[in-house]
């Protein structure tokens, strides 16, 4: 499959590849032959409907990440590679330190991953590990080095900042005033500025809000 096809049948997936980096011969943490992995993630506008119109979407639990697995996973077989999810552990794939590999992720201010596109909204469904050395997405300047971090000072709770995530403060701002946040999405993560130029749903930021505070 070259990179054209490859884009092509992301692109009826309303998915891209988010980033790649090589893989050194023999080494662990991945599967026997890997020499490339890439990252990848939803493809907007357009994705939240998309997803929504699979069979996966039937009220069970868990749709998005049963989709990932067929599409993700169907791609993997059609290319003689390994499908790798950040779900389904433990034990967990470090998709933070791939990210992080690929030179188009960095910790923002606040810690939460940051893409170059995407800023604080990305989104990992999976990845390819691929047996070939293919070209991958080169590496970017990082967006926080010029930016006023707003994510700093955008969390009402408080919950966020470069000590960590303050995981009980985040919850109780949900219960009792967090209403902006279930419904638009993360403040922190909607103050970056790269993430105000994502054309990401503020009805898919809200379903992941839901899934996250229950």
């Amino acid at each position: 499959m070259t990179p054209a096809e490859l884009d092509a049948r992301l692109l009826a997936e309303f998915l891209e590849v988010l980033g790649g980096f090589a893989v050194a011969e023999g080494e662990e943490g991945f599967p026997p032959g890997t020499r490339t992995v890439l990252l990848l993630g939803p493809r907007e506008p357009g994705f939240w409907p998309h997803l929504q119109a699979q069979t996966e979407w039937d009220g069970s639990p868990d749709p998005v990440d049963r989709w990932s697995r067929r599409v993700v996973g169907r791609l993997a077989c059609d290319l003689g590679a390994k499908a790798l999810f950040p779900f389904g552990g433990p034990p967990y794939h470090p998709f933070y330190a791939w990210a992080l590999r690929t030179g188009r992720c960095w910790p923002s201010p606040v810690r939460l991953l940051i893409h170059a596109s995407q800023g604080m909204l990305v989104s990992i469904r999976g990845a390819l590990a691929l047996r070939d050395e293919v070209a991958v997405p080169p590496p970017v300047a990082q967006p926080c080095e010029t930016c006023a971090a707003p994510c700093r000072t955008a969390c009402p709770a408080g919950a966020l900042g470069a000590a960590g995530y303050d995981l009980p403060a985040c919850h109780g701002w949900l219960d009792t005033g967090g209403a902006d946040c279930l419904t638009g999405g993360c403040l922190v993560r909607r103050a970056c500025p790269v993430s105000a130029t994502y054309a990401r749903m503020p009805e898919q930021s809200a379903y992941h809000m839901r899934q996250f505070h229950r």
